[in-house]
């Protein structure tokens, strides 16, 4: 998952790799409010895991994208291996309306028509010789819309060239070099790829004239001098509290076209942890925000930023009950081969500008607070949810931003390699 650009824009790539063991049109009536619910409540869940492994480092995580790939094994699995995955979804493909509402969600997400300009695309990348079961293929590309792509994974180097090669094209080049050297070897049997871009306009642009070095507060009382955006405007804003975290304030940034925005939280005080606020994100606290906000206007000073994170998902779905499919000897996949899930990837890169915001995968991490009662200064830490609207709380991109100098996030406790033998695993961040 990546981004960078001068306008606002992001991508999302996520990835799941299974390896063989050294061994062996929507109908009507779909229920698209429950599947976007249950996708979203799943998404953050996992966002409130990979934020535990991270502490307060920066981060930006796509919600959306880990559901799909996680939507997209539940496919070919069976068993307790499948169990494990509805159970953590709260969905299953094989009931009656859910894969025409997920359909219907993807396509509503990425409409060409729209002015928020998002496009989603998934792909399957399979082993030349590996023998599918014809239900299997037929089920992928009803739900998905796409075909196999057929490679040779013994010849590691070109495979790995194709599938950069595929998410580079999906992600407007925001995201090169996806998978690095060594992550496909003659074991790997498929590679389920989620790519999502981003590229969103501000509804009301910051003057670029305006922008200046300002202070930023870090946790633990350092600062840090970042270029700050300001402009006095009409935005959407609430006072909140939550357990842990005192009082914090939220405001809402539209894009273009209405269909997304960014709501941005940030703790009253300079040193409020934002790991209350992280341990707290669901669906019902978005749409607390979203249904206590009013118009004010306000002069809002935000930090322009760009990161980039890549998170290692396992120890994350293990956390919440997804464990057999990366165990060698308990994952069940009808695929006529003894498989299981060597990596399940997430990369993630946001910039944030006057323009708007451009991102490749994933969540950016931003600072808010408050300096006066008609001023919005974000110089602290705060975290950040691009949201889409028509469906309620599914949320695109989400993190926390501590300050910094932009760039790469620091490297969070990383997995086991994920073949038999390998260690668990936890989040990871770069």
């Amino acid at each position: 998952m990546e981004l960078w650009s001068h306008l606002g824009v992001w991508s999302h790539l996520c990835l799941l790799a299974l390896s063989q063991t050294a061994a062996a049109g929507p109908p009507s009536g779909l229920p698209v409010a429950r599947v976007a619910q249950l996708s979203a409540d799943f998404g953050l869940r996992l966002f409130r895991e990979v934020s535990k492994a991270s502490k307060e480092q920066n981060l930006v995580f796509s919600p959306h994208g880990a559901a799909s790939v996680v939507a997209m094994l539940q496919v070919a699995s069976e068993g307790t291996t499948r169990r494990q995955i509805q159970e953590a979804l709260g969905f299953s493909l094989k009931e009656r309306g859910i894969p025409g509402a997920l359909w219907l969600l993807q396509k509503t997400l990425g409409d060409p028509q729209g002015k928020d300009a998002v496009r989603v695309a998934e792909a399957l990348f399979v082993q030349r010789d590996l023998p599918l079961v014809p239900t299997f293929l037929r089920r992928f590309r009803r739900l998905f819309h796409q075909t196999v792509k057929q490679v040779d994974f013994a010849e590691s180097s070109r495979a790995r060239g194709i599938v950069n090669a595929w998410v580079e094209q999906h992600t407007n080049g925001m995201i090169q070099g996806f998978l690095p050297e060594g992550a496909l070897d003659a074991l790997t049997r498929l590679v389920l790829v989620n790519a999502i871009h981003f590229k969103g306009l501000w509804q009301l642009p910051f003057p670029e004239a305006a922008t200046r070095q300002r202070i930023f507060h870090k946790l633990g009382g350092s600062t840090v001098a970042v270029p700050m955006m300001e402009q006095t405007a009409e935005f959407h804003y609430g006072e909140f509290s939550t357990p842990g975290l005192g009082e914090y304030d939220v405001i809402e940034l539209p894009y273009q076209g209405a269909t997304l925005s960014m709501l941005i939280a940030s703790p009253f005080q300079l040193d409020a942890p934002l790991s209350a606020l992280a341990a707290a994100i669901d669906p019902a606290l978005l749409a607390e925000w979203k249904g206590n906000m009013s118009a004010v206007t306000r002069l809002l000073v935000l930090p322009k930023f760009s990161l980039e994170s890549e998170v290692d998902l396992r120890g994350p779905l293990e956390a919440l009950g997804v464990t057999d499919m990366f165990d060698c000897h308990k994952a069940n996949f009808s695929l006529r081969d003894a498989l299981f899930v060597s990596r399940a990837l997430q990369k993630v890169k946001i910039d944030v500008n006057e323009s708007g915001t451009e991102a490749s995968s994933a969540t950016a991490a931003i600072v808010y607070a408050r300096m006066a009662p008609l001023e919005i200064v974000l110089d602290r830490p705060f975290l950040f949810v691009v949201r889409h609207n028509p469906t309620g709380a599914r949320p695109l991109l989400c993190g926390p931003w501590g300050g910094g100098r932009a760039g790469r996030a620091p490297p969070l406790p990383g997995s086991g390699a994920g073949r038999p033998g390998g260690g668990g695993g936890g989040g990871g961040s770069r």
